[in-house]
Formats: structure tokens, C-alpha cells, sequence
């Protein structure tokens, strides 16, 4: 299920650029109000991982 967030909402998110891997914040791109890339205008935009693993043990 899907849930649409506005950017205005969305405090703290780290997006990525998919074609030159710049990172952006949401408050930068709520600020423009539009969905594209700061540095190379491509729409193709993905959330950033955190820097912590997630340690699942086997069983």
C-alpha cells in the first residue's frame, strides 16, 4: 500500500539522485516544489540508506 507524503511533512529524508548521485534533503526540495535533482535536473529521485546494518541472526 502506498502512502503519498508530501515534502512539507517529510522532515529529515535524505534523497539520492539516481543519475549523479547527489544527495538532497526534503526540506530543499520543499522549499523548490518540484521532484528533480538540484545539480543535474533529473526526476529520478530514491531514498537514501541509513548508515547502520540490521544484524538478523540464522536459525
Amino acid at each position: 500500500m502506498w502512502v503519498a507524503v508530501s515534502f512539507e511533512q517529510a522532515e529529515g529524508i535524505v534523497y539520492v539522485c539516481a543519475k549523479c548521485g547527489a544527495k538532497l534533503k526534503s526540506e530543499d526540495l520543499a522549499y523548490i516544489g518540484i521532484l528533480e535533482c538540484l545539480e543535474c535536473g533529473y526526476e529520478v529521485l530514491r531514498k537514501a540508506r541509513p548508515d547502520t546494518v540490521k544484524m538478523v541472526r540464522g536459525r
